[in-house]
């Protein structure tokens, strides 16, 4: 039987929506007022004029005098690298926490149960900065690399390892690759599950990376150079440590949301399968955290979209996202503050809806449907 609300609660809502509408209006009237007063203007064609600095670690080309609108997306690009290498690495790792904080073994459950007191009650800002300052005054300096097998390099200016050297078709062939090889287990999953997948589907992932790997001219090597490493590329220790940053602090939340999720499956259904013989793995793996996954899918969902924001925590030790590259360097020279803000908030807002909108269709996806 569906309730229809009274005709007080109508008129009620919609005297609300028009309140909303004038306190709206007025705010934009105040704020018109005072940029006509200043001789100010407000719009985005900031974007188009050039950037006169040069961005310190990108994912797509830069050079400097591209616009400003390309610093937007070489911002962008690596807000959502961080955000998803974090999210990653903590789902893993608070995992493998909780289920020690679960474990019959005194020195392993209270291990993690240490882990996790420790990285909730202190500042995650100060936890980054102390593996920042442990990357950069921790290891050698570049004469002192440390080689590492495959002709890697590690120094205190980061993680140098070889870069593929290809023709122009490089980067076309390079996102086909991994687009279709992170493709690979949905469609494996689609036909367990019944649908018509052809096995030639599943073989356009290995085939573009035959591709790509065939229009490769060879490999760019790091070497030292006088006083730095030249040739092949390198992962930053900003980036490193804003990744271990997110991913720990991250995880002793996760930890937590996976033992309660797992304390609250009915210790029968474990009782049931050790019965028949299953170890205490297979009982895990098995018949717990599938079940579980249905109650810690909520809480998670929270925990992603704060490591989203947290990402712009980089700016504290110049990692170049979002907010230090928009509300830093590119509000200082184009000095359009209001439209900066706006840009920013926006785009968070647009990543956690579509993050909030992807975790609620798997949360129905894997809910128990009742008959």
């Amino acid at each position: 039987m569906v309730r229809r609300p009274s005709r007080r609660a109508v008129i009620g809502q919609w005297m609300l929506l028009a309140a909303v509408v004038v306190v709206a209006w007025l705010l934009f009237d105040m704020a018109s007022a005072n940029f006509a007063r200043r001789n100010m203007s407000f719009g985005f064609g900031f974007l188009s004029s050039p950037a006169n600095f040069d961005i310190p670690f990108r994912l797509i080309p830069w050079r400097e005098g591209d616009s400003m609108g390309r610093v937007l997306l070489v911002a962008l690009l690596n807000t959502l690298l961080v955000s998803a290498l974090a999210i990653v690495t903590a789902t893993l790792l608070g995992l493998l926490v909780g289920v020690m904080r679960l474990s019959s073994n005194w020195l392993v459950r209270n291990l993690a149960l240490a882990f996790i007191e420790t990285i909730r009650n202190t500042p995650q800002l100060v936890q980054i900065f102390f593996i920042y300052v442990w990357l950069v005054s921790g290891l050698p300096g570049p004469r002192q690399s440390m080689t590492i097998p495959g002709g890697l390099l590690l120094n205190n200016r980061g993680l140098y390892f070889p870069a593929p050297v290809g023709g122009p078709s490089e980067a076309l062939f390079g996102w086909l690759a991994a687009g279709l090889l992170v493709a690979i287990p949905v469609l494996w999953r689609l036909r367990r599950r019944g649908q018509r997948i052809g096995v030639k589907s599943l073989l356009l992932a290995p085939l573009a990376l035959v591709l790509y790997l065939a229009g490769m001219q060879g490999l760019d090597f790091p070497v030292l150079k006088g006083f730095n490493i030249a040739g092949g590329t390198s992962i930053p220790p900003e980036l490193v440590a804003l990744w271990m940053g997110l991913s720990i602090y991250s995880a002793a939340f996760i930890a937590e949301i996976v033992r309660g999720s797992i304390e609250a499956v009915p210790k029968g259904q474990s009782e049931a399968a050790q019965s028949i013989g299953l170890s205490y793995a297979q009982c895990l793996f098995l018949i717990t955290l599938p079940q579980a996954l249905r109650i810690m899918v909520p809480p998670l969902c929270s925990q992603y979209l704060n490591v989203i924001k947290s990402s712009s925590l980089g700016e504290f030790i110049a990692y170049p996202e979002l907010v230090q590259m928009i509300l830093g360097t590119v509000m200082q020279q184009a000095n359009r503050e209001i439209e900066t803000v706006l840009m920013v908030g926006g785009i968070f807002l647009s990543i956690s809806l579509l993050t909030s909108a992807f975790m609620n269709w798997y949360n129905r996806h894997v809910a128990l449907v009742e008959r």
